[in-house]
């Protein structure tokens, strides 16, 4: 049965879709804090980089929220740089804006290396990739002796300087981030990257890893959910490592088909469900639960948290790794959740 045939019977009887998923639309639609949406709204209008060191400092010692809407300046300063360059003029000893700085070079490090694996990568992108990232760590090494004692946004950027050093200070790294902050999910989510078997640990140890950090995190925060992501990270290098053929997505969904595998993703789900969540930037988890679902053929649950996700979306890496588009692969699954179309 054709696509359209499907799409039309879901139209007849089973009632209007939902709005079809949005992969372009504004940052602003994205943004669920009211406060940060409005910041940044008078930031591109009035060019006044104290609209955005206030928002930052509202957070107070709400670091997630703190490093969340730090995160949004950096973007926009990365884009465009005169606004946040009178900030380092006027307060060149702001932790913030030293953060900020530290994030736009790591982001850049990212783009000189490229998404590709080592053996795609030239030398000249690597060198550029380790000069970047080195100027980022330095800065956010700044960022930190100013920072306050418990923040632990400045240690994920140095976390991210690991990649471009071959995982060396991670440990040391990632022991004071979980001192300040034990359930601080980017860095939990670094460290299970860094340890994971595709750069410098092993599948036993990114698996670890995740479960510490998830099983320390209470109910209801985004932690617990850490691993959902190893056991992606597993499955994509054991089963889909460069590889987007059918056989591939087959062997992903063989492995996902696991009772083993789906009790153990179940039992971090339930944890999460547990307690009402303690973020409402969910985005990124609530899309691992999604493919997750997706892959193992449970469309209920799927739709239920597609819905969750709303119409406004930036697909994460999972849905190329698995289906071989991020943007086709949503949407192919969202088509699913709803009715239409297989999986």
């Amino acid at each position: 049965m054709s696509f359209y045939v499907r799409w039309a019977i879901r139209r007849v009887f089973g009632g209007p879709l939902p709005a079809t998923p949005d992969f372009e639309a504004d940052e602003q639609l994205l943004i669920r804090d009211d406060v940060l949406r409005q910041a940044r709204e008078r930031l591109l209008r009035d060019r006044d980089w104290r609209v955005a060191r206030d928002a930052i400092e509202a957070a107070g010692q709400d670091w997630a929220l703190r490093n969340y809407r730090l995160g949004i300046f950096a973007g926009l300063a990365g884009a465009d740089d005169e606004w946040f360059d009178g900030w380092m003029r006027a307060e060149p000893s702001s932790p913030a804006a030293n953060l900020i700085w530290a994030e736009v070079l790591s982001t850049r490090a990212g783009a000189a290396r490229g998404a590709a694996s080592a053996n795609k990568t030239s030398a000249e992108q690597f060198r550029s990739f380790q000069v970047l990232s080195e100027k980022s760590a330095a800065t956010a090494q700044r960022a930190l002796e100013l920072a306050h004692p418990n923040d632990p946004g400045p240690l994920e950027v140095l976390m991210r300087s690991c990649f471009a050093a071959h995982g060396r200070g991670l440990e040391e790294l990632y022991a004071e981030a979980r001192r300040r902050d034990p359930h601080f999910f980017e860095t939990n989510k670094l460290a299970v990257m860094l340890t994971c078997q595709k750069w410098y640990g092993s599948h036993e140890l990114m698996f670890n890893v995740a479960r510490s950090a998830a099983e320390a995190a209470p109910p209801g925060h985004k932690t617990v959910l850490l691993p959902i992501f190893a056991h992606f990270e597993f499955a994509m290098r054991e089963f889909a490592w460069e590889d987007d053929s059918d056989e591939a997505q087959r062997a992903v969904r063989r492995y996902f088909a696991r009772p083993e595998v789906q009790q153990d993703i179940d039992r971090w789900i339930a944890r999460f469900r547990a307690a009402p969540p303690v973020s409402e930037q969910l985005s990124a988890v609530r899309q691992w639960m999604a493919a997750y679902y997706s892959l193992t053929g449970r469309r209920k649950e799927a739709k239920v948290v597609f819905d969750e996700i709303g119409p406004y979306v930036r697909p994460g890496y999972e849905w190329n790794w698995f289906w071989g588009g991020r943007e086709y692969g949503y949407l192919r699954s969202w088509w699913w959740a709803n009715g239409v179309g297989g999986a």
